[in-house]
């Protein structure tokens, strides 16, 4: 079974673990590792495959991660995915490089929303499913109600749920036997043309992109160019390898194996994930199915605290580019902020990782502003606008604006129905149906627009059920809505940071909430400055910061009253001449409180 001369694909057998964030699929994969032998014990750490510190901190996946493990005279290659909605491309193509499936639900939470949009996912990709139910060392496990549970949505029998404990690694070896007993070997042709998925891409500062691919049909060799099909770029194949679970240099991969793959491409947009990778000299005709550009669905702007940081915030998005090639950035100028960049993410948890690691890596400080999504805007004239600012909504006749929708699983204790059906109404959500998957567990699936999804809805959903729904959302299409621009003056002038598109009947509350907000922070002047809020030319919300009065009659101990009018007229004056040229200072602290929408994201599903 030596890796330099090709394994028999018989004997491969390609799978990946998918679970909700914090249902234990990182720490079944360290017990696999251990009792496969390809980590020794003094090596060993807790989550081991999870390599970047924030993953380590939160406890959940972010970048996919794939190892070859020996067992029983088989070869089992894992592809550990990420949990989480944002990164449900990177699941997919995790998906297309295997045969089978491991379903991990927690036994004390039983099911949740994004393990059971991932499992949509492997069904919708033909892969054997392997049901198992993980954590039954803890005393809040209920391993019987939620086998029946499992059992009911896959369509097994009960006894075909494996039960097992990630942390005493009580059942794995049972796993691992099952795997290679039920998954199917891959299957390809070794003779044709070769042709690689690679389902993820990280960017090393010494050796360029490394592609983690998957043989489908051929073989891959070093030392011979290779050609991406979506970019019909070439390169020269420097390495090919396997991970066990460092990454270890072969002479070629054969079909079924996973491996990785080193070209020098110093972009990762060179080798994008769900690129079919071939050779130049024998090319394929047709590249693997299921390739798309990954699509932004949430805009933020992104600026240094100091404008002077702003030369290596754009070298640090530059070199974060490379390990996430779903990052998209343009430079864009703000009035009241300076210079700064316009950023696409995934969704807001990828949004707030991108974030944080551009404070921690490269020592930025940074505002970002609200989070808004793309809209449709259509003329009068016909003219059709795509806005992902509030800054760039058009002047002039609106015609039309549309927003996009998602589709939204909700799983929840039945107990809270009524809860979430009120919150998910009062954000413009059409219901579209809802099961029962056990006597007390029920689906709740709604249509609503990205834009009431993305600021505090979470948030809102776990206070209110208690901390027991779970959601899950996915992009479906575009409607028409009454959309209007609100702005917010000061001093008759429109400081385009606070700016925001909204529904116009929530407009008046977002006024109101940002000039009472602006009225605490900004610090009072020498005269009163009004803050307005604005749909148009029409005022809908203000709050008035009085001015600080200076006491200029303090001097006068008697005397006439005329000479006390003339100083008060003079002070009037002074104060009237002052609002006509004078600009009202917003101190930075400001902008950051007011701007900071106190959403926090990155633990969804964990509590």
């Amino acid at each position: 079974m030596n890796a330099t001369i090709g394994t028999d694909p018989k004997i491969i057998r390609n799978f990946c673990i998918i679970a909700h964030i914090d249902h234990g699929k990182s720490t079944l994969a360290d017990r696999m590792l251990q009792l496969t032998g390809v980590v020794e014990a003094r090596q060993m750490r807790a989550q081991y495959l999870d390599r970047m510190d924030i993953e380590r901190e939160r406890g959940i996946t972010i970048k996919s991660q794939a190892v070859r493990l020996p067992w029983r005279g088989h070869v089992l290659n894992l592809i550990d995915t990420p949990g989480h909605v944002d990164f449900s491309y990177e699941v997919s193509r995790s998906l297309a490089a295997c045969e089978g499936a491991v379903l991990l639900v927690d036994a004390a939470q039983g099911i949740e929303a994004q393990t059971l949009a991932n499992l949509y996912l492997a069904l919708d990709a033909n892969l054997h499913l392997i049901p198992v139910l993980n954590k039954i060392d803890l005393p809040a496990a209920q391993p019987d109600k939620y086998t029946e549970e499992l059992a009911n949505i896959i369509g097994c029998a009960p006894s075909d749920v494996l039960r097992v404990s990630g942390k005493t690694g009580e059942g794995v070896s049972e796993l691992l036997d099952r795997i290679v007993e039920t998954v199917p070997a891959p299957t390809g042709d070794p003779a044709g043309s070769a042709r690689a998925l690679i389902f993820d891409s990280v960017y090393d500062t010494y050796r360029g992109v490394v592609s983690y691919v998957r043989v489908v049909d051929g073989r891959l060799s070093r030392r011979e160019k290779c050609l991406m099909m979506s970019t019909g770029a070439t390169h020269d194949t420097l390495e090919v390898g396997v991970i066990s679970p460092e990454p270890k240099a072969v002479e070629g991969l054969g079909v079924g194996e996973v491996g990785y793959l080193i070209s020098g491409v110093k972009d990762v947009r060179q080798a994008r994930v769900g690129d079919t990778v071939t050779t130049a000299s024998r090319s394929a005709s047709r590249p693997l199915s299921g390739y798309e550009h990954p699509k932004p669905m949430v805009f933020s702007g992104l600026y240094p605290v100091d404008g002077d940081e702003y030369p290596d915030l754009r070298d640090a998005l530059d070199k974060l580019q490379l390990n996430d090639a779903a990052l998209i950035y343009e430079p864009e100028t703000s009035l009241a902020l300076g210079f700064g960049f316009r950023c696409g993410f995934l969704g807001l948890l990828h949004m707030e990782i991108v974030r944080e690691r551009l404070e921690r890596e490269f020592d930025l400080s940074l505002i970002s502003t609200a989070p808004n999504v793309v809209y449709r805007v259509v003329m009068e004239t016909g003219e059709e606008h795509m806005v992902t600012n509030p800054s760039e909504f058009p002047e002039g006749k609106v015609a039309q604006v549309f927003e996009p929708i998602v589709k939204v699983t909700l799983l929840s204790p039945s107990d809270y129905i009524g809860a979430i059906m009120e919150l998910c109404q009062g954000r413009r959500g059409a219901l579209q149906g809802m099961d029962y998957l056990s006597a007390d567990r029920v689906e709740i699936r709604y249509m609503m627009p990205l834009a009431e999804i993305i600021f505090d809805f979470f948030d809102q959903l776990k206070s209110r059920t208690r901390g027991y729904a779970s959601l899950d959302y996915e992009p479906s299409d575009e409607q028409e809505a009454d959309l209007v621009k609100v702005d917010i003056l000061l001093q008759g002038e429109s400081v385009d940071a606070f700016s925001q598109i909204v529904h116009r009947d929530k407009a008046r509350d977002y006024g109101l909430m940002m000039t009472g907000k602006l009225k605490e922070l900004i610090p009072r002047q020498q005269y009163e400055v009004p803050i307005q809020a604005a749909i148009g030319s029409r005022i809908i919300a203000r709050e008035n910061i009085r001015a600080i009065r200076k006491d200029v009659l303090a001097k006068c101990y008697g005397g006439d009253i005329t000479r006390k009018r003339k100083l008060l007229e003079k002070q009037k004056e002074g104060k009237r001449r002052m609002k006509t040229i004078g600009r009202v200072d917003v101190p930075q602290e400001a902008f950051v409180a007011a701007l900071s929408t106190g959403v926090t994201v990155g633990d969804k599903g964990k509590k």
